[in-house]
Parts: structure tokens; sequence; C-alpha cells
């Protein structure tokens, strides 16, 4: 019973950790995930992760309730960018949709209750799976469980307002939009085209109705350009992968001091 008691505020704080990544994280922090499913995988993996790790022994005081905030911010901070990054296919499924003229046209994503583009959501969705059928999940673990090395548990200063993550983050952020042009340039580009195609016939052919013949032209074009790059998307996909885990592990070194 006293080891018990010695050993619960570290095996809590790692709860807190794990919990809080896992509020953030793509698809362990999806609606269609019941609550109580992932809140018992928490505590499997805190309970794993607490005998793996060389946890120190905590008194209960005021200095363990800061770690908690701590661990909480540390947990969300990485989770968030996790999502951030994961949300490129969704962007760039959205510059598609604009061209192609389906913007207006929202759907609800089940997973996380908010609005998405339709060719984002179809896109995100094959992403998920790919995601899943290269293990990405298992490596997503491995960041939180790997965290411990840059951010120690009975670390009580976390420097989130450093100029140099501050830097990194927003680096980060911007990544992501350039990844979301690379794997939607061709379909763009090829509906920029189209567009001038349109405008030439618009201007010698005045008799035809280009508003009524232009919109499902571009569906056409749009469809038939996402069925020949769709490969390419998905290895920009996959190198989105790493990029995402290069990303996790040099926000946890910054965020570390190291």
């Amino acid at each position: 019973m006293e080891d018990l008691l010695q050993n619960f505020p570290a095996f809590l704080l790692v709860l807190v950790r794990v919990s809080a990544f896992f509020i953030m994280m793509p698809f362990f922090s999806y609606r269609t995930i019941p609550a109580s499913h992932r809140l018992g995988l928490s505590l499997f993996l805190a309970w794993i992760m607490y005998y793996s790790i060389d946890a120190p022994v905590l008194e209960l005081d005021s200095v363990y309730f800061l770690l908690i905030l701590k661990e909480a911010l540390v947990g969300l901070f990485i989770g968030f960018a996790a999502f951030m990054i994961m949300t490129v296919v969704q962007i760039a499924g959205g510059f598609i949709d604009f061209q192609m003229g389906f913007s207006i046209a929202n759907v609800i994503d089940p997973q996380s209750g908010t609005q998405s583009p339709l060719t984002g959501q179809y896109l995100y969705t094959i992403a998920l799976l790919l995601l899943l059928s290269l293990n990405g999940h298992h490596l997503l673990l491995d960041g939180i469980f790997y965290s411990y090395q840059y951010v120690p548990m009975d670390q009580l200063f976390v420097p989130f307002g450093n100029e140099a993550l501050m830097e990194y983050f927003v680096k980060a952020f911007n990544q992501t939009f350039i990844i979301a042009l690379q794997m939607s340039i061709p379909v763009v580009g090829c509906l920029f085209l189209v567009d001038v195609g349109l405008g030439i016939v618009a201007r010698t052919v005045p008799q035809l109705n280009i508003f009524v013949v232009g919109i499902p032209v571009k569906i056409i074009a749009s469809f038939m350009m996402l069925f020949v790059v769709m490969g390419m998307m998905m290895v920009v996909v996959e190198h989105l992968f790493d990029y995402l885990l290069v990303t996790l592990r040099g926000l946890m070194q910054l965020i570390g001091g190291s």
C-alpha cells in the first residue's frame, strides 16, 4: 500500500500527458471512438509507459499541481502539432474544391464534428487508411513515449514562450500550406487551363452558354485529373508522415530546452 501511494503521483502525471495527447491527436481523438475506449487505452498505455520510463518519486505539494498543468500543456501542444500537420490533406482538398465549384457544398465530418470540403474529406479518409496501413499510429504512440527523453516528468519550467520554439512552430505551420499546395497543384493547374480554354471558347463562340457548359466540364476534368494523380498524392502523404515525426521531435527538443 505504501509503494502504491509513492508511485501514484508519477503515474498520474503520465496519465495526464497521454490523455491530453489523445484529446488532440489524429485518429485517437475522433468522435467515432467511444470516450470509454479512449480512457481505457490511456490508462493502459500510461501503465505500460510508467514502468518503461525512469519515473521519479514525487510528493503531493504545490509544485506537483504545477507539474500536472505542465504535463497537460505538453500533451496538448504535441497533439495539436500532429493534428495541424494532418489537416494538410483537407487543406489540399479545399483548394481543389474551390476550383471545381464544390466549395459551396461542404459536408459534416463525423469524426471531428466540423464542416470539411468534399474532396478534402475523401482524400483525408484515404490518408487515414494509409496511416493505419503504414503503422503510423504506432509511430505517434512512440512519439509520446519518447517525449520523456526530451521533456522529463519532473521538469517544472517549459519554455513555451521561447522565440526559437515559436519560430519553429510558425515554420511548421507555414510548411503545411506549402505541402497542401504541392498536393493540389496538379488538379488546380489543370482546372486553371480548363478555365482559360472556356474563356477562349466564350469569346469565340458567343452563342454558347459557357456557364451551363463550364461547370460539368470542370467537374469531369477534375475527376479525371484526380484519378491520374492520386498515386502521387499518396506518395506526398507518405512523406508527410515522415515530416510529422521530424516536426514532433524538433518541437519536443525545443520544449525540453535541448
